[in-house]
């Protein structure tokens, strides 16, 4: 392994060369494909100094400067790079011919061949393998790409941007050529060749151009591709609308790809997908499939704007592109649904995924230590480094005096990028989930821009932010700029969002004055230290709160007063029932005048900052909230509250071999909901939803899973008996025999049945468990009986084994619907369940080659708390029998499944030393990847 290299932010330089065009020529073949690159060069300034490309696992036939041929003395060449020591002065055309071997190419980086197609992701750092180049996001070229290949077997060939022309051969062979006008980095290049066929629609622009849209597939799967199709329609019609964003070329492709270890990629005008991101059918996918088909099609098709014709200068700038983007698919499905429960989805992902991992030392994900403790616990998330091809270790230092204090460094660039992607398509195994600050936690710094600035301001800074660098490779400080300069705005300290590390600690009190009739918050803050960052400066954090009287409405605001001033809040002197109150000093306190009563503050409604809040309001208090606040963010926020203070009591009675006893407030509280008909019905399926075990587990200060497991499955019980006339009721009178229809009230609808449903079944009645067979054999759609399954496959038994037999029998012959086989079996709570998991490697339908499948089995086997964790230890030694199995065909797959060995030191010794020893045991195998080998021996370091 070669010596590390470190590379940080502060030592980021302009590159000595750019290139302007860039000619490829593609011979695919059997055994082997040549790769003829022909390069428009010229230096960024007058002198010469060497011209270094980057390349892996390519051989090298060619090269030639100005069209003369360079012998071995004119160039150097290493495992990693071309160097080119003396090019010519000023403008020349630099000539490579490589040759690749995409069928040996078992990592799906670069171009590989997969289930017989010819497929590539350059993101992060693919392209490299596929020729020598400058791989690097701040290269920004014009592509001309001509494909070649047997006409029988590739009858379609694809690539970025407009296709110029195609004919015929000899040989039987063909050719298309394909340019993309608009320059873009390497890391957008795309090509697919294979047997696909598509759907075929146009979209007319807000200019009247017509744009023909394509989504490829397998010929048995375009019948699947109706939804996909809307979704990017939809997608396209809202950009115009929202943002003002217009697409801008004359053909728009998407591919669906079985073998593909990201959710998709945004490659212009070719966004590449996994098979799962695009194929539905109301018999073989679900509400959820849809939905996440209908989120990550906007994601990718956004990308256009904010990512591709502006793009991030270095990979530390990634939530430049992928924070920005993922607010933007959110405000969407959020138009195109419902906000209040989009939200609370959002909020939920970040809190289990990113809080617990990046809040303190000890919850570090394994990612790399250094880096966690800094980057990744920072919440705007400056993002990743360099070369997948050389080894780098993270390190963290703190910058003196520069406006963003993070430098980081890396081993296998590639590790942290591709659990970026991957795990960004929903439903992906999400054991990498640091992916989650720079996308989601990222998202959350973009939207306290429009919380501050409002729609109309914000959207004057995402016009502004595209008139200055449409075309360009840009950073944070650039998207921050045009925010406040088109407001004309004083971000006080909000920049710190992108400088510091920790996710902010709010504490407040409140008081009221009787005599006054004032009502005061008082708010302190803190970020905790971490290393290079040990004292921390406050956080501009916009905290959107509103008062309740005591029969539960909203007090109109017409003022505050805060730091010495009263502040009107009023609207046209109308009165307002929210107010951001902003926060930028480490202590401060906001009076409300004309209270005349004690109210109930709602704080932090719609969760408008990423911090963590800490309040002096009582059980009662919550009670209330849950019952009457405005705010259904906020209503759910209580019941959420509540039930983790509830949990982690019964917890520690459960430790203490006490009785567990549920609190009939809690119960009441909850039967409220189920009973109030105003409410949206998905809402109340997610207001009835206990939160996660790993979510109460993260909560202790040594994680059991043993008896969150019991409690948690005691409250869903307990719930279940006592509301079993409610959830009865409100299976009978959600039905519906009507044909699946994906639109929001069906949606919500189904949500709420199958919720119910699921508490019914946790009783392990006779009479409840026919109730979910009933409920499985009528079915008329995947979301009901997938939902009624799973219902039953919570109990052991004949019936749980007959259920599952007769579902594969169904459906062996959809691999995306056996995938959700897999998934449930592997998630499966049942105590021993490791053995069923080994038994299913051996299945026909199972394929470790295929990260999908993996994905759904292994790593659905380890987000189970009670097996994964198991006690004596057999969860962890097969996982670690597995990684190492998994190294020799998919190190990027390999190193995101031993990831889920992060916070092996959150719990009991026992634990601790059987983690550990695999953890050793991993390391220690011979021919290690370098992509498992970094992420294991920093959980090791961790």
């Amino acid at each position: 392994m070669d010596t590390p290299k470190e590379i940080f932010l502060k030592d980021y330089k302009l590159p000595d060369y750019y290139f302007d065009s860039v000619d490829l020529n593609f011979l695919l073949g059997e055994e082997k494909t040549i790769v003829s690159s022909k390069i428009t060069v010229f230096p960024r300034v007058d002198g010469s100094s060497p011209l270094v490309l980057d390349g892996a696992d390519l051989k090298l036939l060619s090269v030639k400067v100005n069209g003369e041929e360079l012998k071995n003395g004119d160039y150097h060449l290493d495992s990693r790079h071309l160097t080119i020591p003396s090019p010519p002065s000023g403008t020349f055309t630099l000539e490579i011919v490589t040759e690749i071997y995409p069928q040996k190419n078992t990592s799906l980086e670069g171009l590989y061949k997969s289930s017989g197609n010819f497929c590539t992701q350059c993101e992060a750092e693919g392209f490299r393998k596929i020729t020598f180049y400058q791989d690097r996001p701040d290269i920004m070229a014009k592509y001309t790409v001509r494909i070649e290949a047997d006409k029988s077997l590739y009858p379609v060939l694809l690539s970025n941007g407009n296709l110029l022309g195609q004919g015929d051969l000899e040989g039987g062979k063909h050719y298309a050529l394909w340019e993309d006008p608009f320059k873009k980095p390497c890391y957008l290049f795309g090509l697919v060749a294979g047997q696909l066929e598509s759907r075929d629609d146009t979209f007319v622009t807000c200019s009247g151009r017509n744009v023909s849209l394509r989504i490829w597939t397998p010929a048995q799967d375009v019948h699947k591709t109706a939804h996909a199709m809307y979704s990017l329609k939809a997608a396209m019609k809202w950009d115009e609308d929202v943002f003002g964003l217009e697409y801008d070329l004359d053909l728009f492709n998407i591919v669906a790809v079985p073998d593909f270890n990201m959710g998709a990629m945004e490659n212009k005008s070719l966004n590449i997908f996994n098979s799962k991101l695009v194929l539905a059918s109301p018999e073989t996918a679900s509400d959820a499939d849809y939905a996440a088909i209908l989120g990550v099609i906007g994601h990718e098709y956004f990308h256009n704007w904010t990512g591709n014709r502006v793009t991030c200068r270095d990979w530390f700038q990634l939530s430049l592109k992928e924070g920005l983007t993922v607010f933007r698919d959110q405000e969407f499905s959020s138009d195109m649904g419902s906000r209040t429960v989009k939200r609370i989805a959002d909020v939920s992902r970040l809190r289990i995924s990113q809080f617990p991992q990046f809040d303190k030392d000890s919850d570090l994900a394994c990612y790399v230590q250094a880096l966690t403790k800094l980057f990744c616990d920072h919440p705007g998330c400056r993002s990743y480094g360099s070369s997948c091809a050389t080894t780098f270790i993270y390190q963290v230092k703190a910058s003196e005096n520069t406006l963003l204090s993070i430098d980081l460094n890396f081993i296998i660039f590639l590790n942290f990028c591709g659990c970026l992607l991957g795990s960004y398509g929903y439903g992906t195994f999400r054991c990498l989930r640091f992916a989650v600050t720079v996308y989601e936690k990222g998202a959350e710094v973009v939207r306290m821009y429009k919380t501050l600035l409002g729609s109309q301001g914000f959207r004057k800074g995402m016009d502004l932010y595209f008139k200055r660098h449409d075309g360009q490779a840009v950073t944070c400080e650039d998207f921050f700029a045009a925010m406040r300069d088109a407001n004309d705005a004083d971000f006080a300290n909000f920049l710190q969002w992108y400088s510091q590390a920790g996710t902010p600690l709010v504490k407040v009190t409140s008081s009221y004055d009787a005599a006054a009739h004032t009502f005061t918050l008082k708010f302190s803050q803190e970020v905790p230290p971490t290393p290079g960052q040990p004292v921390k400066e406050p956080m501009f954090i916009p905290v959107v709160s509103g008062l309740l009287d005591p029969s539960g409405k909203d007090i109109p605001l017409s003022s505050v007063y805060h730091d010495g001033a009263l502040r009107s809040v009023a609207n046209n002197s109308e009165p307002a029932y929210s107010t951001i109150l902003r926060l930028t000093k480490k202590e401060e306190e906001f009076v409300f005048s004309d209270i005349h009563e004690r109210p109930v503050p709602s704080l932090l409604r719609g969760f408008s900052a990423p911090i963590r809040l800490e309040s002096d309001l009582s059980d009662s208090d919550l009670f209330f909230l849950l019952a009457h606040d405005s705010d259904d963010f906020n209503r759910w926020e209580a019941g959420q509250v509540l039930a983790r203070k509830l949990m982690l009591s019964l917890v520690v009675d459960f430790q203490q071999g006490k009785p567990l006893v549920l609190n009939p407030k809690f119960v009441q509280g909850l039967r409220s909901i189920l009973c109030d008909s105003s409410l949206d019905k998905e809402f109340i399926a997610k207001a009835i939803t206990l939160p996660g075990e790993g979510e109460i587990m993260d909560m202790m200060e040594v994680a059991d899973p043993d008896a969150v497991h019991a409690v948690r499955s005691f409250i869903r019980k307990q719930l279940a008996s006592e509301l079993k006339a409610d959830f009865l009721s409100l299976v009978e009178n959600n039905r519906s025999s009507e044909e699946y229809v994906f639109n929001y009230p069906n949606m919500a609808r189904r949500a709420l049945k199958n919720i119910a449903l699921a508490y019914l079944a946790s009783l392990e009645d006779q009479e409840l468990t026919e109730l979910a067979l009933h409920e499985y054999k009528t079915a008329t759609n995947m979301t009901e009986q997938f939902a009624a399954l799973a219902a039953i496959a919570q109990n052991p038994g004949k019936i749980h084994d007959e259920v599952l037999a007769d579902f594969y029998n169904k459906w062996r012959d959809d691999f995306l619907v056996v995938n959700k086989w897999f998934a449930l079996q592997a998630m499966s709570d049942v105590p021993g369940n490791v053995e069923n998991v080994r038994n299913l490697l051996s299945h026909p339908a199972y394929d470790l080659r295929n990260p999908n499948k993996v994905y759904s089995l292994i790593g659905g086997f380890c987000s189970s708390p009670v097996n994964f964790h198991a006690k004596d230890g057999s969860g962890y030694k097969f996982l670690g029998e597995i990684v190492v199995q998994l190294d020799k065909i998919n190190p990027q797959v390999a190193s995101r499944m031993v990831s889920a060995f992060s916070r092996w030191r959150r719990y009991d010794e026992t634990r601790q030393n059987l983690a550990k020893a695999q953890l050793e045991m991993i390391v220690s195998a011979n021919g290690l990847s370098e992509n498992v080998f970094e992420i294991a021996s920093k959980c090791l370091a961790a």
